[in-house]
């Protein structure tokens, strides 16, 4: 796993060193199907200095994530992919103020051209909320919640198990090695949803994967683990569960 990091974070130092200090400028998207006339008109030293900085950021950010895994430390993708989104919507808003066909040498907007970066400006504007509002509801506390007939645990991928259907019921203090996420989210050291384990093959998790103990349930043949915010509270929450099925 650690490998991909490297990988991924290697080709962005790579294309940053070509565009910006090689300048292969045929590898800037758009920039290469432009007509001659227009190119003419695109500071490609400058948007090549943006380009380069854009991908040494990244670059840099997925060998540090490599890094740390390396050192024990899981930081999850999390992190890099925020700061790669955060960057391609800056680099969408920046670079047209590079293209001269768009602004003019007293860096105003041509006309027609005000439309043009006005929507790009709202669709990078509208995508980075999307994302950190998604980001923001993967990554909340498990709530569940004790009913008559059963543990509701709420929130996406939650479900009611009645507590007929619940054949076992334990404190894990680690969790099963995670061989592929299936349907479900990883943010950070949150997940969400489906996972397929080495260990117990298909279970739902509902986890902050560095606050053990982790409570795990078998109902109907189908395993779920889950946690609450804080050790002391995922201990009382078993304790609870026990209450009603033993």
């Amino acid at each position: 796993m650690i490998w991909i990091y490297y990988l991924i974070g290697g080709i962005f130092i790579l294309l940053g060193l070509a565009v910006h200090r090689l300048k292969w400028y045929f590898l800037i998207a758009g920039y290469n199907t432009m007509p001659k006339e227009k190119k003419a008109n695109v500071d490609t030293e400058g948007l090549g200095r943006l380009m380069g900085i854009y991908s040494y950021v990244n670059g840099g950010a997925f060998l540090l994530t490599g890094l740390l895994y390396a050192c024990g430390l899981k930081p999850g993708p999390a992190p890099a992919i925020l700061l790669l989104l955060v960057s391609n919507i800056y680099l969408l808003i920046k670079a047209p103020k590079y293209d001269g066909n768009i602004y003019d040498q007293e860096g105003k907007l041509r006309q027609r051209a005000g439309k043009k970066s006005a929507f790009s400006a709202a669709f990078a504007a509208a995508t980075l909320i999307f994302v950190a509002v998604l980001m923001f509801f993967f990554s909340r506390p498990t709530k569940v919640t004790f009913l008559e007939e059963g543990l509701q645990i709420h929130g996406l991928y939650g479900e009611l198990y009645s507590w007929e259907s619940i054949d076992e019921a334990r404190l894990m203090e680690e969790l099963p090695a995670i061989e592929r996420r299936t349907n479900g989210s990883a943010v950070g050291s949150h997940l969400k949803g489906h996972f397929r384990t080495k260990e117990l093959g298909p279970v739902k998790m509902f986890v902050d994967a560095q606050k053990p103990p982790f409570i795990y349930l078998e109902a109907d043949g189908r395993v779920v683990i889950f946690n609450m915010k804080s050790a002391p509270e995922t201990r009382e929450t078993f304790r609870e569960i026990l209450k009603h099925i033993e």
